[in-house]
């Protein structure tokens, strides 16, 4: 009972900590906070437009590079541009990192981990060349376009499928497990069918393979039986993924008519944490008071 009171103290304790403003917060880093991560301001949502812009820019460079003809003549022009860009997007995560209460829980956020990803490939790729491929990634952060331009009605959907798709975790999880052991038993089974006849079933993973693919009514062709007792074993296996087709949507759909909670565009000060329940007063991800 004791240890109990301790760790409800001691979790108090943290949050009280997070909620308190550090002493070196300057007028200048609140500023930079407002404008970076909010845009209900006139100035943080041209800042927003701007780095879209700027995103979707890079991710055309980046596919318009991968063409021969336009790499071999415009090299120089490519990479000019792509430290450009690099440049642009290294000041602003920095930025980032300067105008929030606690560095680190950005930098260990989904969208902190984007912002650095997005702008490593550059710096790799001056030691291992073709990584810069990889900045295609900054193209999620695209997700933010939604709170830019206030869609709320966006929002919300994109937030009641995500808290779906928690709710139903255990059940698709359930449902994967089965799906396993029903493609591994006939994989087995198919490859003792045909593997004494049908060269193209040359291992039972091989087989597993070929009961993923029919299963999941994608059927490349690139396999296919030839004995009546495996072509009878694909037949139950195609009805099998057609019965069993539609279950992970009834799971997520049940799930979302249950959901009704509404979320807000606000951003923590702390960590940049976006997307907190209507009436949340503190940050789910570290505890700091939402002003």
């Amino acid at each position: 009972m004791e240890s109990e009171k301790k760790k409800v103290y001691r979790d108090y304790f943290r949050q009280d900590k997070l909620r308190e403003k550090p002493a070196n917060f300057s007028p200048l880093r609140e500023k930079l906070h407002e404008v970076i991560f909010e845009a209900e301001t006139p100035a943080g949502r041209w800042f927003d437009i701007i780095l879209l812009i700027m995103i979707v820019l890079s991710i055309i460079t980046v596919m318009w590079e991968t063409v021969p003809y336009y790499y071999s003549r415009y090299l120089p022009v490519f990479i000019a541009v792509e430290w450009l860009f690099t440049i642009f997007f290294t000041i602003e995560y920095f930025l980032r990192i300067y105008s929030v209460y606690k560095p680190r829980y950005y930098i260990f956020s989904f969208f902190g981990i984007v912002d650095l990803l997005s702008i490593l490939p550059s710096y790799v790729a001056l030691v291992f060349p073709g990584l810069h491929s990889l900045m295609i990634i900054r193209g999620l952060r695209l997700l933010r376009v939604f709170r830019i331009f206030k869609l709320d009605s966006f929002i919300e959907q994109g937030n009641l499928l995500i808290y779906s798709l928690q709710e139903s975790r255990k059940k698709l999880t359930v449902f994967a497990i089965t799906i396993l052991l029903v493609v591994a038993i006939f994989g087995c089974v198919i490859y003792l069918v045909e593997h004494p006849t049908n060269p193209q079933f040359e291992s039972i993973p091989m087989s597993i393979y070929f009961c993923i693919v029919t299963i999941t009514t994608v059927g490349y062709g690139d396999i296919t039986p030839i004995t009546q007792a495996g072509k009878l074993l694909t037949s139950l296996l195609m009805f099998t993924g057609y019965i069993i087709i539609a279950v992970p949507t009834g799971i997520v759909t049940s799930n979302l008519m249950m959901q009704k909670s509404k979320m807000n565009t606000i951003a923590c000060q702390v960590c940049g944490k976006e997307g907190h329940a209507p009436n949340a007063r503190f940050c789910d991800h570290c505890g700091h008071a939402l002003e």
